[in-house]
């Protein structure tokens, strides 16, 4: 292929990459998905954006889903052909009108992408400012498309859900929910104490990364990448935050896969500030990784994360939470 050629490529075939914004709803939406750039502050910050059918004429929610350390967005979309339990999200979006965002952080200490959280003692993620880029997002996100302002929602898994948490805390006037995936809250903070805001935690009981018991995370442990709060203290910190009822409405799912290492138990904390709630999924037995149905990590893979639990599905949970907020 000559150069003329794949310059033309570049700039033409692949959507947003040359910053073009989408037609007018008049003429109608391009819709599915993109890989678009952000300039925040001089620097080129990349996402993938998926735009459903037929929502011109209506005001939608946002998603916002944060990867894990080390991930990239093809990852997360199922686009490097890995199993992905976050690709499903695009058919939420598509069935129940949202759009939903796949940010992608810079590169950390070990050369991969990372969000900077709250985690004050960890050494391993970029120094990039992380809450400037999504805000910047949603303002960009909404100059496009007709977003419900007061429906906008951020979910994350490990270093992602440490940044969802992060990001309810300092955007605390435009994010509505947040869902944090395997991420507890940091045992040494750089953020201030939140202010009421519905929640959403999932932890497995057997993480050899992130302690459901506390301490540092890593497989081995490792200072470098910071500590954690027990999984329950977490929650019982946000139950606080919330003033939600101390005693949770308990619901234990069906053990769908009786060998994924245990089943999936619920607490919901509810009435609580403004109708702020907590929510906190006991995933028994399983290790560092999002439940799926559908979406099931390789044997190698739970070698090095553990168990990954099949009896619920991440993103139904987590939308239907977002729904009810």
């Amino acid at each position: 292929m000559n150069l003329l050629k794949k310059i033309w490529l570049l700039v033409f075939v692949i959507p947003g990459l040359n910053g073009c914004k989408p037609p007018s709803p008049q003429g109608g939406y391009d819709t599915g998905l993109f890989r678009r750039y952000l300039d925040v502050d001089g620097t080129m910050r990349r996402y993938a954006v998926y735009i459903p059918e037929n929502i011109e004429n209506i005001s939608v929610p946002l998603v916002f889903e944060l990867h894990g350390g080390g991930v990239y967005i093809e990852d997360m979309t199922g686009e490097s052909g890995h199993k992905t339990p976050y690709k499903l999200w695009m058919e939420l979006a598509e069935r129940e009108k949202f759009i939903v965002v796949y940010p992608e952080g810079l590169n950390g200490a070990y050369g991969k992408p990372t969000w900077n959280d709250c985690r004050a003692d960890s050494r391993v993620s970029s120094m990039a400012d992380d809450v400037r880029f999504i805000d910047l997002l949603i303002e960009e996100i909404s100059s496009q498309y007709r977003i419900n302002r007061d429906k906008i929602y951020v979910s994350g898994t490990s270093n992602g859900g440490f940044m969802a948490q992060r990001l309810g805390i300092e955007l605390h006037d435009k994010i509505a929910a947040v869902a944090s995936v395997v991420a507890s809250k940091p045992a040494v903070s750089e953020c201030s104490d939140p202010l009421a805001l519905p929640v959403l935690f999932m932890f497995g009981t057997d993480d050899n990364h992130m302690p459901y018991d506390g301490g540092y995370l890593g497989n081995p442990p490792n200072p470098e990448h910071g500590s954690v709060t027990p999984a329950e203290e977490c929650i019982a910190y946000w139950v606080h935050i919330n003033r939600t009822d101390t005693i949770p409405v308990y619901h234990l799912y069906p053990d769908l896969d009786p060998n994924d290492g245990g089943r999936v138990e619920r607490f919901v904390y509810g009435d609580g500030i403004n109708g702020a709630e907590v929510v906190f999924y006991k995933l028994n037995g399983a290790g560092h990784s999002a439940p799926s149905i559908r979406e099931r990590y390789s044997a190698l893979f739970e070698q090095y994360f553990n168990k990954q639990n099949h009896d619920i599905e991440t993103t139904d949970e987590i939308w239907a939470f977002f729904k009810h907020h």
